[in-house]
């Protein structure tokens, strides 16, 4: 099996995933998972999936993301291994749609709109 290339995205951040097999290694932008995510939670996310269809270290996993911030770019490298592992083996994906590990969560920041504060906040009303 050759390597498997999908994206997936989250808010502002895209991450370009490629899936081989391999000794379970998860490389971001060049750095160590851990060393490119500095806490727990963040690397956990990352290994959910391989958690859920029992294969951790099995996969290695390179990873180049870009915009967003630090859980934006987790959950979006979070889907795109998702979806890689889904075409590796359909059967994950019994695994990995009840947990909700491969819908692409569509909230963004809504735009600042003009003639107000923020995207629904208004300008204090004055009656007089």
């Amino acid at each position: 099996m050759s390597t498997v290339h999908k994206i997936g995205r989250r808010k502002t951040s895209v991450a370009r995933v490629y899936v081989k097999p391999g000794a379970g290694n998860i490389t971001v932008n060049g750095k160590d998972a851990k060393e490119y995510f500095s806490t727990d939670v963040m690397v956990y996310k990352l290994n959910q999936p391989f958690i859920l269809s029992e294969t951790v270290g099995q996969y290695d996993v390179t990873v180049n993301v870009f915009g967003g911030g630090n859980t934006g770019q987790a959950e979006a490298i979070r889907l795109g291994i998702s979806r890689a592992l889904c075409e590796i083996n359909a059967e994950f994906r019994l695994a990995l749609k009840p947990a909700g590990l491969l819908t692409r969560d569509a909230r963004m920041v809504e735009r600042k709109k003009p003639g107000q504060k923020k995207a629904r906040k208004r300008f204090q009303f004055s009656k007089r």
